[in-house]
């Protein structure tokens, strides 16, 4: 009998009303979305706003949804959000050593891994429709 294991994770690329993303920068892998793991009974859409709250100190609304990520070595799905601030004060967390807004030019040069410059780029085109990237 096979016993499955995958993961469900969702980002969320987060506006201002200043057209700024929201960026979050982990303790391992630099400046990324706010974005974290779906726990058990709850939903994505409710996941992505709980990840931004605690990474940032924002409450956000979810827009929309610009596609998924599938990480075949990690057997990981993560599903990639588009959301508008509503309120709160932007604060780092124990999750984030810094968090901020930054223009769509800073934040393709902070966000160093490449996968996740490459997704902000996919979420960006103008010509997207939801997207699945598959990552082996």
């Amino acid at each position: 009998m096979t016993s499955y294991k995958h993961k469900l994770a969702v980002a969320t690329l987060v506006w201002n009303k200043h057209k700024k993303i929201l960026l979050v920068k982990n303790h391992i892998r630099g400046w990324e979305f706010p974005g974290g793991y779906v726990e058990r009974g709850e939903s994505i859409k409710e996941a992505a706003i709980r990840e931004v709250k605690e990474e940032t100190g924002m409450n956000i609304k979810i827009t929309g949804i610009y596609g998924m990520d599938q990480d075949m070595k990690e057997s990981t799905l993560v599903v990639i959000f588009a959301g508008k601030i509503i309120n709160g004060t932007l604060a780092a967390s124990h999750e984030s050593l810094e968090v901020g807004f930054f223009t769509v030019d800073e934040a393709k040069r902070m966000i160093t891994s490449e996968h996740f410059k490459e997704r902000m780029i996919r979420c960006l085109s103008k010509n997207r429709s939801p997207f699945i990237k598959e990552i082996k």
